[in-house]
């Protein structure tokens, strides 16, 4: 780990702040699993924040894609708005 580059680092923060990315994903990409991407975490973000994080990721389903719903495919209709009463 401390033989990344610092944009690298940067980059997987990011990744683990959002939402949308699983650990999966940034396993895929950057070959961290998600034990070691606690781990920087840790190690570079302030104790609060670190904290703050853990907290928002715990339990999170779409930070782990084997609890994700699977996406809809063409095949499948996507829920259609009912029309409002006026």
């Amino acid at each position: 780990m401390n033989l990344m580059k610092e944009e690298d680092i940067s980059e997987i923060v990011h990744l683990a702040w959002c939402d949308k990315t699983s650990f999966d994903e940034i396993e895929l990409q950057y070959g961290l699993s998600e034990p070691e991407v606690k781990a920087l975490m840790r190690a570079t973000l302030k104790p609060s924040s670190f904290k703050m994080w853990r907290k928002r990721v715990t339990g999170r389903k779409a930070k782990h894609s084997k609890k994700l719903r699977p996406k809809s495919t063409p095949d499948t209709p996507k829920r259609q708005a009912k029309p409002r009463k006026t």
